[in-house]
């Protein structure tokens, strides 16, 4: 789930090529009932007052320093260019994730909102220059120098992105829609479907001008291996195990115990080594597993396991509860079987009319991206049957009116409707102050009880 575990401390200690795909299965796809849920939401920090210009660096320092102070439930984290990330804890249900990811952003909001900051949800940040925040940081330097050799859409990622991902747990070690080889070909066939429901990271100029959501084509033109999917017709293990070792390192901490480096000067960028080759002597210096760990959190596929299944295509949503909507709705499409199996059954055909390319860039994701649900009646027709699948499992999984009316409005908006939230005006709107809300709200309606 979204708070992992930290990796056990390795053993300075070479591992082998066997040992290293052994510990890979054994990480990355943790078997078992369904229980467990989790979100990680990502916001851009704006100013409430000019919410079209970027933040004084010191200012949104000093801000994010004040929200990691708070007593948060949720693991706080910031991404290099500022924006920040909130990942809940592993709920058991939906109501639990929800309500305390929900009581953590009252907390954040009013203390951003003392300081004259707001939080924002939309996958690209339209404000430039795009900055990176985190200066010295040993990983993003080094993910910096990597990526700016395929081009500048690493950077836009790093410092100007932002997303919901929902986890969920990988399943039975068995056949059937909870089986976990089932959820993990969902997933990915599901994908196009959820980039075009919520695209929203429309772009006007540029690489990506015209694109719905911009942010997915910003991801598929990042390093070819780093962000895409394994083929689907093997054995989602096998087909993991072999394109994490067979994907480029991305860099390599040089100290002298090789673990625990914390400066910058102390890693080195690789020029196309893999970690498979690091294993058979390549590198600069035996790999560890500590080394392995490390690698796998570099890897950026669409779909990407950590023992659970960590679905990063969604685009951060508009609204303070927008992040609501596709937390439920993959919550539904995963873990009730019943709608399980409509949504497979649902984008099956998508995928016999598209073929299996990897994800990100099989045709049906690169049209999703670019025309949101526009791309064709088919996949139209699938998040239709997606969403009314949702709609009526969430009750059956406890779902409160709030989550019910949030996705319910959301489908009759825009699903039903073969539009996006990119599809509305895309002016960032400061929060009301409190004597404004004062001034629009509505007149309480005798005997009745306005929070009603």
């Amino acid at each position: 789930m979204p708070q992992d575990s930290p990796a056990p401390h390795a053993q300075s200690t070479s591992i082998s090529e066997p040992e290293a795909e052994e510990l890979v299965h054994g990480i990355c796809f943790k078997t078992g009932p369904p229980r467990l849920l989790g979100a990680e939401l990502e916001w851009l920090v704006l100013d409430t007052e000019r919410p079209g210009s970027p933040v004084a660096p010191d200012r949104l320092g000093d801000a994010l320093d004040a929200v990691g102070a708070l007593p948060l439930g949720s693991c706080f984290t910031v991404e290099p260019g500022g924006q920040l990330e909130l990942s809940s804890a592993p709920a058991a249900s939906l109501t639990e994730c929800v309500d305390g990811l929900q009581a953590d952003l009252a907390a954040v909001r009013s203390l951003l909102g003392e300081r004259g900051l707001f939080l924002h949800g939309s996958g690209r940040d339209p404000r430039r220059p795009l900055r990176r925040l985190l200066r010295g940081t040993p990983r993003y330097e080094a993910m910096e120098t990597y990526l700016d050799r395929t081009g500048p859409g690493g950077r836009t990622m790093m410092c100007g992105s932002a997303s919901v991902q929902v986890c969920v747990d990988a399943g039975y070690d068995e056949p059937g829609p909870l089986g976990y080889g089932r959820r993990w070909r969902l997933a990915h066939l599901l994908g196009a479907v959820l980039v075009s429901a919520f695209a929203n990271s429309p772009a006007r100029e540029g690489r990506y001008a015209g694109w719905r959501c911009s942010r997915q084509g910003v991801w598929g033109d990042l390093d070819p291996r780093r962000a895409l999917a394994p083929p689907l017709d093997l054995e989602p293990r096998t087909a993991w195990t072999a394109h994490a070792l067979d994907t480029e390192v991305m860099c390599v901490k040089s100290a002298e115990d090789g673990a625990h480096a914390d400066t910058a000067a102390t890693w080195t960028v690789p020029d196309g080594l893999t970690f498979r080759e690091w294993l058979r002597g390549r590198g600069p210096r035996p790999a560890t597993a500590e080394d392995l760990h490390y690698h796998l959190s570099t890897l950026f596929p669409p779909v990407r396991p950590r023992g659970h299944l960590e679905l990063r295509m969604i685009d951060a949503q508009p609204g303070d509860d927008g992040w609501l909507v596709p937390t439920a709705v993959v919550h539904a499409l995963f873990d009730d079987p019943e709608a399980s199996e409509t949504a497979y059954r649902a984008v099956k055909g998508l995928a016999d009319e598209y073929g299996t390319d990897p994800a990100p860039r099989n045709p049906l994701w690169r049209a999703a991206a670019r025309r949101g649900p526009a791309a064709g009646p088919e996949l139209r027709n699938a998040a239709v049957a997606c969403f009314r699948a949702a709609t009526e499992a969430l009750p059956r999984l406890g779902a409160s009116r709030q989550v019910l009316d949030a996705v319910g409005g959301f489908t009759e908006r825009y699903v039903l409707r073969g539009r996006c939230p990119a599809d509305e005006p895309q002016r960032p709107a400061r929060p009301a102050r409190p004597a404004e809300r004062a001034r629009t709200a509505p007149t309480p309606i005798p005997g009745k009880d306005p929070h009603q």
